[in-house]
């Protein structure tokens, strides 16, 4: 059983950034894909960012090119590094990692852009 606690959220004004960051209760081993997801008010959960344990990241259209996700095997944290923020950007932030024993979620943190 694996835990994850999301920590980085908060307010940020519009062009800002914010990096998140994802702590594992243990090391992330074998295969695996690490992902970020966001839930705003009366919208479904979405995909932001994955990477997966050989490196393959995928991103949203809409956060190509300002958000980075980094992580890797063998660590117990990955990260998202969101520049450019605006305030659609605004959401409940959730890390999940899947594994072959399955696959965990964070409880979330906010994230509030707004002037």
């Amino acid at each position: 059983h694996v835990q994850l606690v999301e920590s980085g959220g908060g307010w940020m004004q519009p062009g800002g950034s914010l990096r998140l960051s994802c702590a594992a209760s243990t090391t992330i081993l074998g295969p695996t894909v690490m992902s970020w997801y966001r839930q705003a008010p009366g919208k479904r959960r979405e995909l932001v960012a994955s990477i997966t344990g050989r490196g393959t990241i995928n991103y949203a259209d809409s956060v190509q090119g300002r958000f980075t996700i980094s992580g890797a095997i063998g660590k117990d944290a990955f990260h998202l590094q969101m520049n450019n923020l605006t305030p659609e950007d605004t959401a409940v932030y959730y890390c999940s990692v899947s594994l072959i024993a399955g696959e965990y979620w964070g409880q979330g943190t906010q994230v509030t852009v707004s002037s």
